[in-house]
């Protein structure tokens, strides 16, 4: 995948095996970890070259796209965004995560619009849906932020670290955010 986005500070690019120590690092924090989806903590040595190899196959194959969040001028990794996609529905979901000492700056806020953008004009999706733990509001107001709306609650839908967690699910379609 070549493909790389900007947005007014940031970069998305295809992550590289040279991210992989900083993904290890960023993504193995656990305050990120706690409240994201799929990140094992600790996060495991070797994992995010196996991680990272796994993601390029997935854009070669159409299946999802994964960029590295830069931050423009310092050219530093801050994170990840990414869509996957099931191609038979033109769907995609939308997921995120940002090092602690990135949040509350806007990142994810501007990667997500951005991505969004790109899932519409670029991939022609028709839907795009993201979902975050109801105990973890800033992930929500991002999602809010990138033009998905509230669509509901599912109780205890997944399981994190033992914990049944409760997950708040956004959405948005082609034509609420191309509007006639």
């Amino acid at each position: 995948m070549s493909i790389t986005l900007q947005t007014p500070r940031l970069q998305l690019r295809p992550f590289e095996q040279r991210d992989a120590s900083t993904v290890q690092k960023l993504a193995g924090q656990y305050e990120v970890a706690r409240t994201t989806l799929s990140l094992p903590h600790p996060y495991p040595d070797g994992a995010a070259d196996a991680w990272i190899a796994f993601r390029k196959d997935a854009a070669q194959h159409g299946h999802g796209f994964t960029f590295a969040i830069i931050e423009d001028k310092q050219q530093q990794l801050m994170g990840c965004i990414s869509l996957n996609v099931t191609a038979a529905h033109q769907r995609a979901e939308i997921g995120y995560w940002l090092g602690q000492e990135f949040w509350g700056q806007g990142y994810a806020t501007e990667a997500a619009k951005r991505i969004v953008r790109f899932g519409f004009e670029v991939l022609n999706l028709n839907r795009i849906i993201g979902a975050a733990m109801t105990r973890n509001p800033a992930s929500s107001a991002v999602l809010t932020k990138a033009g998905l709306k509230h669509e509901g609650t599912f109780k205890q839908h997944i399981r994190k670290w033992d914990q049944f967690e409760d997950l708040e699910y956004f959405g948005i379609t082609r034509t609420e955010y191309f509007p006639k």
